[in-house]
């Protein structure tokens, strides 16, 4: 069974796998329209994490963790835990591209994809006002903060080819807003 994730799965996947390849599906696009309300945020002040929007041009980047034998239903248990209960995701059968020159056939990957049926749902907002959510969210996983910064260096240094221009708008715009929340020194002597 081969698995695609296109958010923390690409650096924290959380599961035994037999190998892993970065790459790409078809059809889809990444956006920051998820409300997370355990792993990056909090019931308070929700956390955004990525799903998947169908986008018939789009293609998105991740990796695909290929699970054999006894990992198989372990994995499956806790990805069903952490993406399904947890999270509000349902899954999906995609065609997987890998980056791998040598592979011609597409990979068939299961797919966690949060629908706006889901509670959690958030639905889209402007790059700033998305980026400012995540800064002030917080949850059992760490900073929203770190979600976003290690999802946009995954696709610097494993997909320099690829465009993501959401993500990347995203970050831009949460860079332009950090520094107006430094503390000086004596505001920090003051606490």
């Amino acid at each position: 069974v081969w698995i695609f994730g296109y958010g923390s799965l690409v650096w924290r996947p959380g599961f035994e796998f037999t190998s892993r390849k970065v790459g790409f599906i078809r059809g889809y696009s990444r956006r920051f329209w998820q409300g997370d309300t355990f792993h990056r945020g909090s019931e308070r002040m929700p956390g955004r994490v990525v799903t998947l929007l169908e986008d018939c041009g789009a293609c998105t980047w991740g990796v695909a963790y290929e699970v054999r034998g006894e990992q198989i239903p372990a994995s499956l248990q806790y990805l069903n835990m952490r993406e399904a209960v947890l999270g509000g995701y349902d899954t999906k059968l995609v065609k997987f591209h890998p980056q791998e020159k040598d592979v011609e056939e597409p990979i068939l990957a299961l797919v966690y994809i949060a629908t706006p049926q889901n509670p959690s749902y958030l639905g889209p907002a402007s790059e700033e006002d998305i980026a400012a959510q995540i800064i002030v969210s917080s949850g059992c996983a760490g900073h929203n903060i770190e979600y976003l910064l290690r999802l946009a260096d995954f696709m610097r240094y494993f997909c320099p080819q690829a465009e993501d221009k959401h993500l990347f708008s995203i970050e831009e715009a949460l860079i332009s807003i950090l520094p107006c929340l430094y503390y000086t020194e004596e505001s920090l002597e003051e606490t």
